[in-house]
């Protein structure tokens, strides 16, 4: 008689820390601001959403496997290959598909301390072991993720700029990355919010791809094209390695729908520029603004500011977070990133954006949250 048997997943995926996205809503309800998942504060291009409810028409029937028309569109916009272009349900979808297909058990994979929480979720679902290279002003340092690179190392996660902190590396100093890496260790350049980038020394890293064949860059249309929903993210490849992920990604990975915004929230480039200016603009006002409240202010290439509280009782993180929550406004927590004194917080829209202000600095100044009138998230 065969023994009784327990169905039980495999060794170590029980160990994996679920990924917890940003809250949406208050206790109790009610209307909010919701800047605590980076989110475009714009909503998608007009025409992205035209597209996506003309593409409801054909709901009865199979997408195009490939995504062939959005990866057109892209090889198109940027110069590249579309042969070389890989499409997925978000970025996220693309770094689960390289990890299952470069790691296995024994083999170790490095990210950054404060980098994205998908990282270890994919590494370890692979069964590999997740190796976390210490940063420097939490920025990631590419001395420290060069240290931990051993002979299991097969792949390297670099988020630029990175979410949770909004710091990047130079295309210097990323090149000197890839050119430190052996040449059988995957490097994975995730530029989700490359299109806030605003600096000189910036490069999202294709021209590192066309120059390895051991390097590969994810984005994203979640961010900035304000798809989020629609999940649609890409990967630029080297050849090998797109002939790789098409063997194991799903036939129809991409909806209708989604292909069809994608391809248009692409061709509305007006949108997208429009979306950066604002947020190059606020950003700027949110970190000035919040320094003055005598708060600190990590340094941000991206779409939000990741703000540091005075570290006493009545005027920490888990406070403000509670105190902007009474006012209807929901930022980003930071304890899973290691960073408990420390909330994350989207560039929202110019009401949104003073509403938050305006909170903080009762907050500040002691002023109790029911004596604030007409709740910010009516803003």
């Amino acid at each position: 008689m065969m023994a009784k048997r327990k169905l039980a997943p495999r060794p170590g995926i029980l160990d994996i820390e679920p990924y917890v996205p940003g809250k949406s809503k208050v206790d109790g309800g009610g209307p909010v601001t919701k800047l605590s998942s980076n989110e475009n504060p714009f909503g998608a291009s007009p025409k992205a959403v035209a597209a996506f409810k003309a593409a409801a028409d054909q709901l009865s029937l199979y997408p195009e496997g490939s995504a062939a028309a959005l990866r057109q569109t892209i090889g198109d916009f940027y110069g590249l290959d579309p042969a070389q272009i890989v499409c997925g349900a978000g970025s996220d979808e693309i770094l689960s598909l390289l990890a299952q297909a470069y790691l296995g058990p024994g083999d170790e994979a490095v990210y950054s301390r404060h980098g994205f929480l998908v990282y270890p979720i994919v590494i370890m679902a692979s069964g590999a072991t997740p190796v976390v290279a210490q940063e420097t002003d939490l920025t990631a340092d590419v001395d420290n993720l060069l240290a931990c690179v051993t002979e299991r190392t097969r792949v390297v996660y670099i988020a630029n700029p990175n979410n949770p902190t909004g710091t990047y590396l130079s295309f210097e100093e990323l090149k000197r990355l890839r050119d430190g890496l052996p040449e059988d260790v995957l490097l994975v350049i995730d530029a989700a919010y490359a299109e806030y980038v605003l600096k000189e020394d910036y490069q999202p890293g294709i021209a590192l791809v066309d120059a390895a064949a051991n390097t590969v860059m994810t984005r994203t249309f979640s961010k900035i094209y304000g798809l989020a929903s629609a999940r649609v993210g890409w990967a630029y490849c080297p050849p090998d390695i797109a002939g790789v992920l098409n063997r194991i990604r799903g036939p129809f990975n991409l909806t209708g729908p989604s292909v069809a915004a994608g391809v248009a929230a692409l061709e509305d480039h007006e949108f997208a520029l429009d979306s950066a200016e604002h947020n190059r603009a606020w950003r700027k006002v949110l970190t000035d603004e919040l320094e003055k409240l005598g708060l600190g202010v990590t340094p941000s290439a991206a779409n939000f500011v990741l703000v540091h509280f005075r570290e006493k009782e009545g005027c920490d993180a888990a406070a403000a977070d509670a105190f902007l929550q009474a006012s209807g406004i929901i930022v980003r927590r930071m304890e899973a990133y290691g960073l408990p004194g420390a909330l994350r917080i989207s560039v929202g829209t110019e009401p949104q954006n003073r509403a938050l202000l305006a909170v903080l600095k009762s907050f500040v100044e002691g002023v109790p949250a029911a004596q604030i009138k007409n709740g910010a998230g009516a803003a």
